[in-house]
């Protein structure tokens, strides 16, 4: 079957039953070299003309029957020969011989026992190996076994529906339209038929094929979830198939999960419910993530806390489960548990941290395993101080060391996750204007994450050959680097800030993003000194271009970083209205094209930090905010951040206008005036019941600065 969301099990390759040792068949085909075989397979299908009598007539040689056996015989041995062996199949394609044996099903007068051979064949060929899909389709495969679905022999039709379940598993597989009337009258007539291969495979299909709302939309007004319901008490392979389907229509889907939790007064969920309690671990986890899928479309029908918790219990007994199943538990707990707060409390009150931990102490790291449930691990960690300091014990912190020094990139990654979810922390979420960073200070301040032995690794990996390992030790290296003095000064120590500064150049959008977040965070209440250290590495050029990124959120960061660099340090405002105003001028530009309110609001913070500054410094600001020219057509930006339903713009912008008009400063009363000359006072005063409290109080300050400042009867 396709491949479910937690990389399902593949279908086996099932050979047909071959002949006895003594029989010709075997004596005149068994060990033949694949060019022999290819070459006859060509041969035949080139020999074989119209059929008489049911058989065959071949020309230029043999009798009909006697060249149609040969053509079986010929299949089979193909097909023996590439089942479960992918070098065989490979040499195979090299030899061209796919075409030949579609071709073999495309033969009017072909007999059941070719047609099911070649069926067989062309299954295998498709089973596990990118490039014999691709044959396998070019060569119109798949309409020839779909025609054969309707065979009157039952045996081609198992063969067929097996050969296209294996071309179905692929990703290469076409999309199958059920938009369309016909092709979802076909589905139906599939899902219908007593052969349960046939209606195997028109899950498959489903599984395959459904992706959008109205896919989702259309099986479910044609009753698609009810007849699969019905099928439940098929084998163990169509049930399975039909677990998988469910979840396909109802993943992300509230209308069509609202419909199955209410369908038969419930009774269509509580069969699902009733299978995570099934004898075998595929079907439990099967059914899991499809009440995971419901879950996550529709939480208000599925509010029942005992269901969730049993849930977190199967996933955590099917993780010491051998295969495919214990390998995608730990990935179905991650995605049942992700940003709840509740779900994760109540994994923790099962002991998922410490399940979880010692079964990857007990085992090796070298499985898919490991990564799942390190992903795992870090999600459990992504809310709960509690579960922080349960995973960072010696034992556990020695292995995700072992993690990051892995040679399997995705190991690493996930190692990087955890020390991302590690160093977070919802208690001590400290809520700064410029820094919305949480992290964990009863971990990280305990010792137990070692800045020299977690440090020096990440910052390692920041060299890394995989992008996504670079992508992930970013991450980590952020939420670190915004706490404590002393691992900021081993990052700088460490060589991490040169491979940032690196980093921030790239083509990659998401390496400059958070390379700059990372810098960002390292700049956060840096001592100045080490913020000089940064910016010579960094250069005004980069930075200068940085702010004017194409992406917006790298613009958004890289004014945090400036930010950060001029907060509470005054020499460091030199840097941003020095060399012929470079920053200033980038800051400004980004202004004026009015970008996204993540954007303006840094910039406006940035702006405040150096209007706190002497008379220079305010005088820079007020020539971007109210600029001195002829031309007053064009009004201020001010006045649109003002109006910005995004509150926080309106705060920052509001901060810098109090700078700027700060009273007893020299010039703070013609500021006002040239202020109120741009209608940013008379918007300020409109603002006086702003809904937020914060603008609210600033208003306030700013007309109290305004009538200290005035003079003469101004105001």
């Amino acid at each position: 079957m396709p491949a479910t969301a937690s990389g399902g099990e593949r279908p086996e390759e099932a050979a047909s039953p071959s002949p006895s040792a003594s029989s010709p068949a075997v004596s005149y085909c068994m060990g033949t070299r694949p060019e022999e075989l290819t070459a006859r397979l060509a041969a035949t299908a080139s020999a074989v003309g119209r059929p008489v009598g049911g058989a065959c007539s071949v020309g230029g040689g043999g009798g009909g029957e006697d060249g149609e056996h040969e053509r079986v015989r010929t299949l089979r041995e193909i097909k023996n020969q590439i089942i479960g062996n992918r070098t065989k199949k490979l040499q195979y394609l090299r030899l061209g011989a796919v075409p030949a044996v579609v071709a073999a099903m495309a033969e009017p007068g072909a007999s059941p026992a070719a047609l099911v051979q070649a069926a067989a064949a062309a299954g295998s060929f498709a089973c596990g190996v990118d490039d014999g899909v691709r044959a396998v389709l070019a060569a119109g495969a798949v309409a020839h076994l779909t025609r054969l679905l309707a065979h009157p022999d039952e045996k081609v039709v198992d063969a067929s529906a097996r050969a296209l379940r294996m071309i179905y598993q692929s990703k290469l597989a076409p999309k199958f339209d059920v938009n369309n009337d016909e092709n979802m009258k076909f589905l139906l007539t599939l899902l219908n038929r007593e052969n349960e291969n046939v209606t195997e495979l028109a899950a498959n299909i489903i599984s395959h094929s459904c992706d959008s709302n109205t896919e989702q939309l259309a099986l479910c007004a044609a009753g698609v979830p009810q007849r699969l319901i019905n099928l439940f008490g098929g084998s163990m392979n169509l049930r399975d198939a039909c677990l998988d389907s469910m979840t396909a229509i109802i993943r992300n889907n509230w209308e069509v999960a609202s419909r199955f939790a209410l369908m038969d007064h419930g009774k269509a969920l509580r069969s699902i419910v009733a299978l995570i309690h099934d004898r075998s671990p595929r079907t439990r986890l099967l059914a899991c993530l499809c009440l995971i899928s419901l879950s996550h479309a529709s939480p208000c029908h599925f509010q029942d806390r005992q269901i969730k918790t049993k849930l977190i219990l199967v996933l955590l007994e099917l993780v010491e489960e051998p295969g495919h199943v214990g390998d995608d538990a730990p990935l179905a707990l991650t995605t049942l548990i992700k940003d709840s707060v509740e779900l994760q409390k109540q994994a923790l009150s099962t002991n998922a941290v410490q399940k979880l931990s010692n079964h990857l102490l007990a085992n090796s790291l070298e499985s898919r395993r490991a990564v799942t449930i390190l992903l795992a691990l870090a999600e459990l960690c992504s809310k709960l101080e509690e579960s922080r300091s349960q995973l960072m014990s010696v034992q556990a912190s020695t292995l995700i060391l072992e993690a990051l020094k892995h040679t399997c990139a995705d190991i690493r990654v996930a190692a990087c996750s955890c020390l991302k979810n590690i160093s977070r922390s919802s208690k001590v979420k400290q809520l700064l204007i410029n820094m919305n960073i949480s992290r964990s200070s009863k971990v990280l301040s305990a010792g137990k994450l070692s800045c020299d032995t977690f440090i020096a690794p990440l910052v390692q990996l920041l060299y890394d050959s995989s992008t996504s390992v670079q992508v992930a030790a970013l991450g980590a290296i952020c939420n670190i680097a915004v706490n404590l003095t002393p691992r900021k000064s081993i990052l700088l120590h460490s060589g991490a800030v040169t491979q940032l500064v690196h980093l921030s150049k790239s083509m990659d959008p998401t390496l400059r993003l958070k390379a700059v977040w990372a810098l960002r965070n390292i700049m956060f209440l840096l001592n100045p000194k080490d913020k000089d250290f940064i910016l010579k590495e960094l250069t005004l050029s980069t930075l200068s271009s940085l702010i004017c990124d194409s992406e917006q959120f790298v613009q958004e960061q890289t004014l945090a970083l400036v930010h950060n660099l001029v907060d509470g340090y005054v020499d460091a405002v030199n840097y941003v209205i020095g060399d012929d105003g470079m920053i200033l001028n980038a800051i400004s530009r980004q202004l004026n094209n009015a970008p996204a309110p993540g954007v303006c609001t840094h910039g406006m913070f940035v702006l405040t930090n150096v209007a706190a500054g002497g008379e220079l410094n305010k005088e820079a600001v007020m020539n971007i905010l109210v600029p001195c020219r002829a031309d007053r057509v064009k009004q201020s930006f001010v006045v649109n951040f003002l109006q910005s339903k995004d509150k926080q713009l309106r705060v920052a912008t509001l901060w810098c206008i109090l700078n700027l008009i700060y009273p007893k400063c020299e010039a703070s009363s013609v500021r006002v005036v040239r202020l109120q000359n741009a209608g940013l006072i008379s918007q300020v005063k409109g603002m006086i019941n702003d809904p937020c409290l914060d603008c609210k109080l600033r208003v306030r300050m700013v007309l109290e600065h305004c009538l200290d400042n005035a003079d003469d009867g101004f105001m």
